[in-house]
């Protein structure tokens, strides 16, 4: 990640920090000399992550908007500032809309859309005078009708319509607003997914790429958006599913 010389470390919130996907980012902008505050749920694993990176541990719960202010305050006052920020935060629900209960479709919501709206709203506060990137995840199913994703598919289409408003909205703030889509990406989360082999042979099959997804696969695009050397960048959604939401092999 670039930097200019008065600020040589850029200042990056990552929400969701110790899922296979987040930890990967903050890996690796960590070793790009990033300050990093890390906030996650999991207060034990939050702290050797944040050991291992040198950031800076904040539990909390996403899915409070109130909560996620909580990792904003502590990156101003403990820098001054906040130059980017990503919600790596998110469920794997797959279940027909008649399979799921409204206790489920509360949750889904809540971790997957109102996490991407509170990191937005917090950002939005401590970015307003000095601009940034903020990095949101959605998922393929947003805009491929895949089965049993109901509620999934509707939360993460709520985030990429929220990343293209807050895009519109903050931009005259030099705020950035984008959003990156996976396809199935092989962490701790989608385990069961490909547990057996005719599984994981059956789900290569529908990607043109025939293959499944890594963390790193995503963390390089959400690195990527971050870069203030791509500021000319927002509201777009970034496809990284091998080809599954847009190309038929």
């Amino acid at each position: 990640m670039t930097t200019n010389e008065t600020n040589p470390k850029p200042v990056i919130v990552v929400l969701g920090a110790t899922g296979g996907i987040g930890s990967e980012v903050c890996r690796r902008l960590a070793a790009d000399g990033a300050h990093l505050i890390l906030a996650a749920r999991d207060a034990e694993r939050l702290e050797a992550l944040a050991e291992a990176t040198g950031g800076t541990a904040v539990p909390l719960d996403a899915r409070d908007v109130g909560e996620v202010a909580k990792a904003f305050d502590a990156a101003r006052e403990a820098h001054g500032r906040v130059d980017g920020a990503v919600n790596c935060v998110g469920s794997v629900y797959l279940k027909p809309a008649h399979a799921t209960s409204p206790e489920d479709w509360g949750q889904v919501l809540a971790t997957n859309l109102t996490s991407a709206f509170g990191t937005v709203r917090a950002a939005a506060t401590a970015m307003r005078k000095t601009g940034g990137s903020v990095v949101l995840v959605s998922t393929v199913a947003a805009q491929l009708g895949l089965p049993n994703h109901e509620a999934i598919a509707a939360a993460k289409g709520g985030v990429e319509a929220l990343t293209r408003s807050a895009a519109a909205t903050y931009a005259s703030k030099g705020i950035r607003v984008n959003a990156v889509a996976p396809g199935l990406v092989e962490t701790p989360a989608t385990t069961r997914l490909t547990a057996s082999e005719a599984a994981r042979k059956n789900s290569e099959g529908m990607i043109p790429l025939r293959r499944i997804g890594t963390p790193g696969d995503v963390a390089s695009a959400i690195t990527w958006l971050l870069d203030p050397a791509n500021d000319w960048v927002t509201g777009q959604v970034l496809g990284l599913d091998g080809g599954l939401g847009a190309v038929r092999a």
